[in-house]
C-alpha cells in the first residue's frame, strides 16, 4: 500500500496537514493534495480535473466547510449544500474512476441531538441531529447512505470515519468560524496579553465571554491521534458500516474553561452568556469498533494535547 496514489482533499488544512504528516512518516511515497485555491471542489469540473490530474488509487475525503455554533447559525445552507455537494460529486466520480479506495470523514454532528452516551454507531438514525449543526451533519451523513449505496449495487470499496471534535497544533483560531477550544485558548491568551500592555493600573481585570451555561458536554480528540485512526482505517478497514473514532472521554464545558484557564493562567473574569446556545447537551463516542476493526486507540492525555495547543497558538502570535 505503501506505493499506491493517495489524494487527500483538505490537504491544506487542520487535520490534513498532520495526515499528510502521519503518511509520510509512515513510508506512503505518491500522496497528492486537492484544496483550494487550485481546486474548488464544488465545482464538477474541479472534481473531474482533480481525478484527471492525480489518477489516485485511494481517495481520502477530509474537505469540508465547517465552523462552531455562530458559524452555523449564520450559514447552514451554506454548510449544507457544499458539504452535500463536495461528498456527492467526489464519491460517484470516484467510483466512475474505478479507484480502489474512498475514505469519508463524516462528523459527530451527523447524531441525534439526544443520543444516549456514549454514542454507538447503530444509534446514527435514532433521531434528528442539534439544529445548530444539523444542515452539516446531514451533508455529511449522506455519503453513508452513498457508500452502503455503492457497496451494494457496485461493490465499490469505501468507507466511512465519524470523528468527534478535533483539537490541536495548527487549529483555527479565527473568531468567525472556530470551535470551541481554539476560541477560548485565543480569548484566554489574548485578554492577558491585552491586559499587560495597558499603562493605567486601573482598568479592570480582563474579561472572557463563553457561550452558554457550561453544562453541556464534549469529547475532544487530539489530532495526531485522528491522522493516526485514519491512516489504519484506510490500511485496515473495508466494510462501508460506520465507525467512530475519538478518545472515549468527556468533560462538561464549565470544566474545560477551567482547565483552559490554569493552562493559560488567565488572571481574568469568565462571564457565561447564558442567552447563546449551549448546542447538543451531552457528546461521547463508543470507540471500541475501531480498536476492535483496525485496532485504534488514542493515546495523547488531553491536557497535554491542551498545552502543546496553547503553546503553538503562543508561538504563532
Amino acid at each position: 500500500m505503501k506505493n499506491k496514489r493517495i489524494t487527500i482533499t483538505g490537504g491544506k488544512g487542520f487535520l490534513g496537514t498532520h495526515l499528510i504528516n502521519n503518511l509520510k512518516t509512515n513510508g506512503y511515497r505518491h500522496l497528492f493534495i486537492a484544496d483550494i485555491p487550485e481546486y474548488n471542489l464544488v465545482k464538477p469540473q474541479d472534481i473531474k480535473r482533480m481525478y484527471h490530474d492525480s489518477k489516485p488509487e485511494i481517495v481520502i475525503h477530509l474537505a469540508a466547510k465547517v465552523g462552531g455554533i455562530r458559524f452555523n447559525q449564520e450559514n447552514p445552507a451554506t454548510l449544507f449544500y457544499e458539504n452535500l455537494i463536495m461528498g456527492t460529486q467526489l464519491f460517484h466520480e470516484g467510483y466512475l474512476r474505478k479507484i480502489e479506495k474512498f475514505v469519508a470523514i463524516g462528523t459527530i454532528c451527523a447524531y441525534p441531538k439526544f443520543t444516549p452516551v456514549p454514542f454507538k454507531e447503530e444509534d446514527l438514525w435514532d433521531g434528528y441531529p442539534e439544529e445548530t449543526n444539523a444542515p452539516y451533519g446531514l451533508a455529511k451523513k449522506i455519503m453513508l447512505v452513498q457508500s452502503q449505496a455503492y457497496r451494494k449495487q457496485y461493490g465499490f470499496n469505501s468507507i466511512f470515519l465519524l470523528p468527534v471534535n478535533l483539537y490541536g497544533p495548527g487549529d483555527n483560531f479565527d473568531p468567525r468560524s472556530s470551535h470551541v477550544i481554539p476560541a477560548l485558548i485565543k480569548k484566554c491568551v489574548d485578554a492577558m496579553s491585552n491586559n499587560e500592555s495597558r499603562i493605567t493600573n486601573n482598568d479592570r481585570p480582563p474579561e472572557v465571554v463563553v457561550w452558554g451555561t457550561g453544562k453541556a458536554t464534549r469529547e475532544f480528540f487530539y489530532v495526531e491521534d485522528a491522522a493516526e485512526a485514519i491512516v489504519l482505517a484506510m490500511e485496515r478497514y473495508n466494510k462501508s458500516d460506520p465507525v467512530n473514532i475519538g478518545a472515549g472521554f468527556e468533560i462538561s464545558i464549565k470544566e474545560l474553561v477551567e482547565l483552559i484557564v490554569e493552562l493559560t493562567d488567565f488572571k481574568g473574569r469568565i462571564i457565561w452568556d447564558k442567552l447563546k446556545p449551549d448546542g447538543q447537551p451531552r457528546r461521547m463516542l463508543d470507540t471500541t469498533k475501531a480498536h476492535k476493526e483496525f485496532g485504534f486507540k488514542a493515546k495523547t492525555d488531553f491536557k497535554e494535547g491542551l498545552r502543546k495547543t496553547i503553546e503553538w497558538y503562543k508561538k504563532s502570535l
